[in-house]
């Protein structure tokens, strides 16, 4: 059994020996640099990190360059403060989000374009969308027959239009005279109904005389004279609106001495007539 001093000599050199080896590796990890994986710079950055955000207001002053980041800024390169590099790493990580979010887009729509909506996904289940096909060639070939129909209803309207022109330059026509003569500059015919009532005779008012080979609607008003007087030939010569008859009817009637008679009976107290004086003769008045 040890004796109490050579015990107490023991445990003083114990002691000593522990308080230098404390001493020195307190120094020697002062000296050393931090490993940011160490629990103790954890610990640090921790209470680093509380004190700015009570005291910084919102504000962090980078090491070094003296000028304030936001304090949402993370320390991203680990060295224990939040500087100007945290602030580069953080712009680039929001390009490379950004950039990685406009890439997914571009592939999803190149994948599945979009679209336009099926009238029946538009307009409602039950609706006429889903008959809007059969109803626009419904529609077309109705808007084709109405199309028709308006033609078909202008040609009417058009002839109508021609007649009624036809019919009023008829009646000017016989509005000028009592006697009209309807003719045709080449005709024959026309000529010798010409020279007797124009020359054998005088008639008052003088009978005007339309050429139908010369005027625009000649075609049309001799139809239309046609219709009315049921002949389709010149010379017509009528009075106040009837037919006296052609070149043959008028040759007869002055052979046979009764031309003057039959105008006077047709024209009235308007129609004046006498033939010409011939050889020194009295013209024969009615």
């Amino acid at each position: 059994m040890p004796s109490p001093r050579r015990l107490r000599f023991f445990f003083i050199t114990v002691l000593a020996i522990v308080i230098t080896i404390l001493f020195f590796t307190s120094q020697k990890r002062h000296s050393a640099p931090r490993d940011p994986r160490t629990l103790n710079d954890f610990f640090g950055k921790t209470v680093h990190g509380l004190d700015q955000r009570h005291g910084g207001g919102g504000q962090v002053v980078m090491s070094g360059k003296g000028s304030s980041v936001d304090a949402n800024l993370k320390d991203h390169d680990g060295d224990g403060s939040v500087d100007e590099d945290d602030e580069k790493l953080a712009q680039q990580m929001a390009e490379r989000l950004r950039a990685a979010e406009q890439q997914a887009k571009d592939q999803a729509n190149a994948k599945s374009p979009l679209k336009p909506d099926a009238p029946s996904d538009v307009v409602g289940v039950g609706s006429s969308a889903g008959g809007q096909k059969k109803g626009k060639y419904r529609i077309s070939k109705q808007d084709t027959d109405t199309d028709e129909e308006d033609e078909d209803d202008e040609e009417p309207d058009e002839e109508p239009d021609e007649e009624s022109e036809v019919e009023v330059t008829l009646r000017q026509i016989l509005k000028r005279s009592p006697v009209v003569i309807f003719s045709k500059s080449y005709c024959p015919y026309s000529k010798k109904a010409k020279g007797i009532l124009l020359d054998k005779y005088i008639i008052e008012p003088m009978p005007y005389v339309v050429e139908l080979d010369e005027h625009p609607l000649g075609r049309k008003l001799q139809a239309l004279l046609a219709e009315k007087t049921g002949r389709r030939t010149v010379p017509n010569i009528m009075i106040h609106g009837e037919s006296v008859g052609g070149g043959d009817d008028i040759a007869e009637l002055d052979t046979r001495k009764t031309l003057i008679d039959k105008f006077k009976s047709m024209g009235g107290k308007k129609l004046s007539m006498k033939q010409r004086f011939t050889g020194g003769t009295k013209d024969k008045a009615s």
